[in-house]
């Protein structure tokens, strides 16, 4: 077999604790993540570097990764160092399996690292994207309003907060943030709401200024989803309902938008077609991320000129990215590495 694939699963601690409507007691602290790298006999001196962000909610762990990884290896054959041999591995990885996006993510990642690397070309250059993205936002987990306010005050740089709700405090927590911080903000319940705190809410998020609404309900609501966006003029953004691009037909006229990630899709070719069949169709598109190091993030960076809105921060919120080569520009624009590949390496131990 030409390709080997080498994943190391890396728990790393956040910088602040982060948590979620649905996060389990006691979470929020750590972030556990899976690099791969890519090895081809055709090109043994080069390592493709991948990252996949498995997402219990979604049926992952470290472990599935590598049980399904040599399905996933073994339909992506030998792939010629192209875009088209890219897409034509991305669409092997698809079919051979269902769900498994982080596996699919990690992999897809490292063949076009490994791929620019062959070429001596850097990823917008081999697959003509602009390298003028929007600028990201930050997050702000669930905690005390208070709490929340003092992170929201440090964050003051960023031209827009996405703050986690789901909880009881939830209006006390965006008046807090709202008295510190005067630029837009997002909200995303990660289904925690319910219709009646949607109904209470609405009105106090169009006097607060909220850009958007992230997930208010569980994933499987279209009906609840449909019902929130007929009375708000706030968009409703649909994410744990929008994993894979053939999830999009079944939220139109739904949602407003949709929350595109790498690691749900399955990378860099999935989250491309994904974004552009969005916007074709008429949503308003949120690239997203996970609790990712900068090697996730750079490959989502890649495509971040198709997306209305931009939200990757993971490797922010790590308290010590294990990488290194991407940089926050002072507009808050990710500047995309030159290097060929991805342009990042692991820092020194």
């Amino acid at each position: 077999m030409t390709l080997e694939v080498r994943l190391e699963t890396l728990t790393l601690a956040l910088r602040d604790p982060f948590r979620i409507a649905r996060s389990s007691h006691g979470a929020g602290r750590t972030s556990t993540t899976v690099l791969a790298e890519i090895l081809d006999s055709r090109w043994p001196a080069l390592v493709g570097l991948g990252e996949g962000y498995p997402d219990r909610f979604y049926g992952e762990t470290p472990a599935t990764m590598a049980a399904v990884m040599p399905v996933l290896v073994d339909a992506a054959g030998e792939p010629e160092p192209s875009p088209a041999g890219l897409a034509a591995a991305s669409a092997a990885i698809a079919g051979s399996i269902r769900h498994n996006g982080a596996a699919k993510c990690a992999l897809d990642i490292a063949l076009h690292d490994l791929a620019g690397k062959v070429l001596g070309a850097s990823l917008p250059e081999l697959l003509g994207l602009s390298r003028d993205v929007p600028p990201t936002d930050f997050t702000l987990g669930l905690d005390e309003p208070a709490v929340v306010a003092e992170r929201a005050r440090r964050a003051g740089r960023f031209p827009a907060l996405k703050i986690k709700v789901g909880g009881a405090a939830d209006l006390a927590t965006l008046e807090a943030v709202r008295a510190v911080y005067a630029g837009p903000i997002r909200v995303d319940a990660n289904t925690g709401w319910s219709r009646e705190d949607a109904v209470a809410l609405l009105p106090e998020l169009g006097r607060l200024g909220v850009e958007l609404i992230e997930q208010p309900f569980a994933a499987t609501a279209h009906r609840d989803l449909g019902w929130l966006q007929e009375r708000s003029t706030i968009p409703v953004v649909a994410d744990e309902s929008s994993v894979t691009i053939e999830d999009l037909e079944p939220l139109r006229g739904v949602v407003a938008g949709v929350n595109i990630k790498l690691a749900k899709c399955g990378g860099i070719g999935p989250a491309r077609a994904m974004l552009e069949r969005a916007g074709a169709m008429g949503f308003r598109t949120f690239l997203g991320c996970m609790e990712e190091t900068s090697v996730g993030i750079a490959a989502s960076a890649l495509v971040a000129s198709l997306a209305d809105w931009v939200d990757l921060d993971g490797n922010l919120l790590l308290a010590d990215d294990p990488i290194e080569g991407l940089e926050l520009d002072d507009a808050c624009r990710w500047r995309l590495p030159d290097g060929p590949g991805l342009g990042l390496r692991r820092r020194p131990s």
